[in-house]
């Protein structure tokens, strides 16, 4: 016997307004609005909405607002609806609930706790308009000191690969098959004309894309999905992905559904099979087998390429990351407990994990008490929102930062959490050919390259602010940085002093 679930979302249509031109009707994905021909009336389907807005933004008149059903149940702090509503909906098909994006419950964000210091007068600020402001960032191992031979002025000292950013800001993975080619595309334009990277994701590169191989990182993760030379060869950057701040611990797993003839061929597996990625890398046990697979790609690539590993933020990370440097990781890669994906068990991604915040200064600090800070770049990623998360995040020792639903939502994203169901009504995590086509790469590309370049600004003017005309002069030093409504706990694991002090 089916329960009875409230719909989560009231569509309210002004007949006034509406002129029944059923626009709404073509715009929904999820087949909620329909044309009742006898009453020449379009009406609603409200259990199916998923608060996406795109019918609201695309009717001409203005006849559509969308607001939560006020409908409750009886206050109860511990039996909360979405608990209620989560028993229900497992009770009806005894299965998993899965859903898209990040977590969303009220997790400490400590971006929001930590606050920058400013110049004042004894160390005047810096003028970003009149002064060059760096913010050129180099990933890749560092050697401890550089020799150089003094008659001939030649490097002795051996330098492994380096890449240069232009802006300390990258895309981070998001697989072909999660979301649609013409996203890939818009990110791989972005990143070219920006000077930064993007990251394949696990499922391979379509071959449209190769032309923008000098700014993308290609990811070799468990199913090992689309690897063969070509991919490897094509790339700037190979990231091994062991693991994902949504789901720490736990494989990747594409639906079906997702899997069309242009997927297939590029995931090589067949059409409308579902994805699995096992959680661990069957050839990796130990830290000396994932030092095999590094050296392994290495040696694919004639050691031209640096290669990083990609683990979820969770509580050993920072002995997990030494082990990954000494086993010749070039890149660390912190996914927290905010970052989002396509598809993930609800109960996983809201319950395992911790904040990258915390993550990160407990990595940047282990490896510079081991004096191995130099050996490998380290880069966040989970939850980054804006210009001033990533001031913070470098300020904490990160060298990069990847951003990902932030960059969905330049593209039009309303992080109605339905990325799973392949029905995205923006466009984006989708493989429907008529659904895609809502992403322009042309205008996805500037809107992309518009974010990055409005974040560089601010950045430099929060460089400026404090004093400082170089990024390099800001990387770990949590000087810069003071904690606002924090414990003592919390700003000892922070490596921050409190506001005032």
């Amino acid at each position: 016997m089916k329960t009875y679930l409230p719909p989560k979302f009231i569509v309210d249509r002004n007949p006034s307004r509406c002129i029944q031109c059923q626009v709404c009707v073509n715009q929904c994905s999820f087949d909620v609005h329909y044309y009742d021909a006898d009453d020449d009336e379009v009406r609603s389907h409200e259990e199916n909405c998923v608060g996406c807005h795109r019918c609201v933004i695309f009717c001409p008149t203005q006849a559509l607002t969308i607001e939560r059903n006020p409908l409750d149940y009886r206050e109860n702090y511990n039996w909360r609806p979405e608990i209620i509503e989560d028993i229900l909906r497992q009770a009806e098909t005894g299965g998993v609930i899965i859903t898209g994006m990040g977590d969303d419950k009220r997790q400490r964000i400590y971006w929001d706790h930590l606050v920058l210091n400013a110049s004042q007068v004894t160390n005047p600020s810096i003028d970003p308009l009149r002064e060059p402001m760096e913010l050129r960032t180099y990933l890749g191992s560092k050697p401890e000191r550089v020799e150089i031979e003094p008659d001939s002025l030649e490097l002795k000292t051996y330098l492994a690969p380096q890449v240069e950013l232009d802006v300390p800001v990258m895309f981070a993975a998001m697989s072909y098959g999660a979301v649609s080619l013409n996203v890939h595309e818009s990110l791989a334009r972005a990143a070219t004309e920006s000077g930064t990277l993007w990251n394949t994701g696990e499922g391979g590169l379509h071959p449209k894309l190769y032309k923008y191989g000098h700014n993308t990182i290609v990811q070799v993760a468990s199913g090992r999905f689309g690897v063969h030379p070509q991919y490897l060869d094509v790339a700037r950057v190979i990231e091994i992905k062991i693991g994902q701040g949504a789901k720490p611990g736990i494989g990747g797993h594409l639906p079906g559904e997702k899997v069309s003839a242009e997927v297939s061929l590029t995931r090589m597996i067949p059409q409308g099979t579902d994805a699995l990625s096992p959680a661990p890398h069957h050839d990796i046990y130990s830290i000396e087998d994932l030092a095999q697979l590094i050296y392994a790609l290495k040696e694919a690539t004639n050691y031209q390429k640096p290669v990083a590993v990609k683990i979820a933020a969770v509580h050993n990370s920072a002995a997990i990351a030494s082990g990954m440097v000494r086993a010749g990781a070039d890149i660390i890669v912190l996914d927290g407990l905010r970052g989002s994906t396509g598809a993930a068990p609800k109960i996983i991604r809201d319950n395992v994990g911790i904040p990258i915040e915390l993550a990160l200064a407990s990595v940047d600090e282990r490896l510079r008490q081991e004096g191995i800070r130099n050996r490998a770049s380290l880069i966040v990623s989970g939850g980054i929102r804006n210009s001033g998360d990533v001031v913070k995040a470098i300020a904490l020792g990160a060298d990069a930062i990847y951003i990902a639903t932030a960059a969905l939502i330049a593209l039009g994203c309303t992080v109605c959490q339905q990325c799973h169901t392949g029905k995205c009504a923006w466009g984006i995590c989708t493989q429907d050919p008529k659904l895609a086509k809502r992403v322009n790469p042309d205008i996805g590309s500037r809107r992309l390259t518009n974010l990055l370049r409005g974040w560089s600004l601010e950045i430099k003017d929060m460089l400026g602010g404090m004093g400082i005309n170089a990024l390099e002069s800001l990387r770990g030093n949590r000087l810069h940085l003071r904690g606002v409504g924090l414990t003592d706990t919390e700003l000892e694991i922070l490596g921050v002093k409190m506001a005032g002090s």
